[in-house]
């Protein structure tokens, strides 16, 4: 499925004009055009405005349904000895999630940025 198919649908289906879209989200019409024609990948900020504007969830969006999808388990289809799911690998990778989730959003993006050159460096 792709979003600006979705979007359209969705916007279509109630009736909306990308006007009135504009109206209630605040973003420019011509922005909501280029989102809706596949030129625009829109960020989830723009997509939680839209969804209000469109008056739905935004898991109806993503999903085609009329309740929520069902959430896997993390350890679904998964073994116990497997790396990260038990024993000590299970313990760093919660500290670590716990860790991260503290960091502001621009610390966090240092991280990872730091961690790509980090492997970008050590590759042959």
């Amino acid at each position: 499925m792709v979003i600006s198919d979705r979007l359209r649908a969705i916007r279509e289906e109630k009736d909306l004009s990308q006007g009135e879209i504009e109206e209630r989200t605040g973003l420019k019409r011509c922005y909501v055009s280029r989102v809706e024609n596949g030129h625009t990948v829109p960020g989830i900020e723009t997509l939680e405005k839209m969804a209000r504007a469109l008056e739905i969830p935004m898991y109806q969006l993503f999903y085609d349904g009329e309740a929520p999808p069902q959430i896997p388990t993390p350890a679904e289809g998964m073994s116990g000895d497997e790396w990260g799911c038990s024993g000590e690998s299970a313990k760093f990778f919660h500290r670590l999630r716990r860790l991260l989730g503290r960091l502001s959003e621009p610390d966090r993006q240092l991280i990872m940025h730091m961690t790509f050159q980090m492997v970008r460096k050590k590759r042959p």
